[in-house]
């Protein structure tokens, strides 16, 4: 439980983290208000609830410089700060106030009177408060201040005439004194102790009685096995078959990952993560794979870094890296580097031997290459421009979802208009020259252009044959779109019409047309989202803190630790079912990740399909050169194992 907060259902780590916000909060409080407040505060018996609503109501007209209300300019409030505090006689205070845009900047200052400022709303939440008090106080009933803390704000510690005799002090803190009871009131109040309140004593805001039931979800530490829980999966063991060192995992993951996303944008043509893996761990020259991941990295730089650009004019270098001097402009970014780390590696590069650095060394330049190039205005500028665009997408979306809404509104209401015979009839009396405007006349006509279906006294005397083509010539919205089967009685007890059955069939294929094409809408709107990248989220956590990420251009999901010294992955559709079947939506975290693992599984099943046939065709690949006849002059087919060799840089800058 956070002591400050006094939020619940909190683990340790979790406790603490949350302390310690909430008393980054507090020391926010005014200066000015500290005192009146504890001075409300001290020797009070009011509970925790009643207290901090005394201290809001108390104040609430204490106006302090810093206080931001509205004031009154013209005939209209604005919102305004206090600046100055004008006191020029006894009873007449005025107010300097600085006037306030909507972005809260100052627009122009002027002197109004206590009568013109008002408060639409508390200054502080009652939550806030009682942070306050908890923070200020080391007891409750009566709620007494810290010593230093009265001391420096001049509060009075003398014991108030009325808790005379009741309370003491010991080792400097103040204490209830216990009167002595005798045998008979000792066992009548353990009779009644449900329902007596004991005296002194103060029932704090938030306790519930244990026989409550639980409320899900909870925090997943907290969550005890039950006889109605489902029968949960094992959790597969996730595969540790990396190349790289563990704790270079997330590493690769976070380069391999920004380059995929930023490609267009780094003219660099995208690879896989395995093919960036195994060239991170070859060690035979410089791969062209690696050779146009830093170049792409460092003219990002150059163009848009001015201690980098600087550093290469001071050297007169050229502005265009070729395969040959690419590693000159590798050394002096590493060389501007303030680390002695990164500098360490200068001298191997410079004798040319980059490609025996180890794993660890390349994906530490790298992260730097990358965590530099984030810091560009480029880069900045493009990131704008995707959360511009993602926003205008949200509100198509919404809009969209909007006029469906609509649509589907005026669709009921026009049903509930043909089937209520009451309300035909009456439309039908009034007809559709009703001095109420356009409304009735719309329904009116709905209602005409509906006889073919909806039949009044004035139709009856129709003949089946005008009857039948009545309905053949009626709009192909029906109740049937609701999937409703109904016979409205109408005033000389006919009902619906029956269609044709092959009418039926072709309003039925023209409404799943529309579905397919509301769902391909809403498709074509998520990957135009996806592809304006602005960060990779992970899927959730587990019970135990773990991580789950996923990357949209490899077919796993890797689990990091909690502390992210160990990594794994799942590559199989079975896997990905276990893992699903083991997470308990009880609680909190695993809730929220069974959710994303069930909103992306078709994609990433997808994948993993696509991963499974490259290994298979991989495997085949290989066993085909085990076989091969050395008599046999064919070429064999690539192997992709080896593809990492033969990347080529289609987007490459001329």
């Amino acid at each position: 439980m956070c002591k400050v907060s006094g939020k619940t259902n909190l683990t340790y780590e979790e406790a603490l983290l949350s302390e310690e916000r909430a008393t980054e909060k507090v020391q926010q409080f005014p200066k000015e208000l500290v005192a009146p407040a504890l001075q409300i505060i001290q020797y009070s018996m009011l509970s925790l609830k009643d207290l901090a609503d005394i201290i809001a109501t108390k104040l609430q007209d204490h106006i302090y410089v810093g206080a931001e209300m509205y004031g009154r300019k013209g005939d209209d409030m604005y919102p305004c700060k206090i600046s100055k505090v004008f006191e020029e006689s006894v009873g007449k205070v005025e107010y300097e106030v600085a006037w306030l845009d909507r972005n809260k900047e100052v627009m122009e200052t002027s002197v109004i009177n206590r009568e013109d400022l008002r408060q639409k709303k508390p200054p502080f939440s009652r939550n806030f408060l009682k942070s306050f008090i908890r923070e200020s106080t080391y007891r409750n009933a009566p709620w007494v201040l810290h010593g230093k803390l009265a001391q420096i704000h001049g509060i009075s510690t003398s014991v108030p005439e009325n808790l005379r005799g009741k309370v003491s002090f010991k080792d400097g803190l103040l204490v209830c004194k216990k009167r002595r009871k005798n045998e008979e009131e000792a066992k009548h109040e353990r009779q009644n102790f449900k329902r007596k309140k004991v005296e002194g004593s103060a029932i704090e805001e938030g306790d519930e009685p244990a026989e409550e039931p639980i409320k899900y979800p909870i925090d997943d530490l907290l969550v005890q096995p039950d006889a109605d829980d489902p029968v949960f999966t094992d959790r597969p063991s996730p595969l540790t078959d990396f190349n790289v060192p563990m704790e270079c995992v997330g590493d690769l993951l976070m380069v391999w990952d920004f380059c995929s996303s930023f490609g267009r944008l780094l003219h660099l043509w995208p690879f896989s993560l395995e093919d960036f893996e195994n060239a991170i761990c070859h060690k035979m020259g410089n791969l062209i794979l690696l050779v146009e991941t830093h170049s792409a990295l460092l003219r990002l730089l150059m163009k848009d870094n001015d201690e980098y650009s600087s550093t290469i004019r001071k050297r007169n270098r050229k502005l265009k890296i070729t395969l040959i001097t690419w590693t000159e402009y590798l050394c002096d970014f590493l060389d501007m580097v303030n680390s002695s780390e990164l500098r360490g590696y200068i001298a191997t590069i410079k004798r040319g031997h980059y490609g025996i650095l180890d794993a660890h060394a390349k994906l530490l330049i790298l992260r730097e290459l990358v965590s530099h190039a984030l810091e560009t205005n480029t880069l900045r500028e493009k990131l704008a421009k995707f959360v511009e665009q993602r926003q205008a997408l949200g509100a198509t979306i919404r809009g969209e979802a909007l006029e469906e809404a609509r649509k589907k509104r005026e669709e009921k209401d026009r049903l509930k208009a043909e089937y209520d015979p009451n309300q035909v009839v009456d439309l039908e009396s009034n007809g559709s020259a009703s001095t109420n405007g356009n409304h009735m006349r719309q329904n009116g006509d709905i209602v005409k252009k509906r006889n073919g279906e909806i039949q009044t006294s004035r139709q009856n005397c129709a003949s089946e044959k005008s009857e039948s083509n009545q309905i053949d010539n009626a709009p192909k919205k029906t109740a049937r779109k609701q999937n409703l089967e109904v016979d409205v009685p109408i005033p000389n007890g006919k009902g619906l019409s029956e269609k044709d059955p092959h009418e039926r069939s072709r309003d039925d294929r023209k409404e799943v047309t529309g579905m397919k094409s509301k769902e391909q809408r809403k498709e074509y709107y998520e990957r135009e989202i996806e592809k304006r990248v602005i960060r990779t989220n992970s899927l959730g956590k587990d019970r135990n803190y773990n991580r789950y990420w996923w990357f949209q251009r490899d077919g796993r999901i890797f689990v990091e630790s909690s502390d992210s010294k160990q990594w794994g992955y799942y590559s199989s559709k079975e896997e990905l079912y276990l893992l699903i079947g083991s997470l308990n939506c009880k609680g909190e975290r695993e809730r929220a990740l069974k959710k994303q693992l069930e909103k992306f599984n078709s994609r990433i099943c997808l994948e993993m399909e696509k991963r499974s046939r490259d290994l298979v065709q991989e495997v085949a690949l290989e066993e085909a050169v085990l076989r091969r006849s050395s008599r046999v002059r064919a070429p064999p087919k690539k192997n992709p194992a080896n593809a990492f060799l033969e990347y080529v840089n289609k987007w490459k800058e001329d």
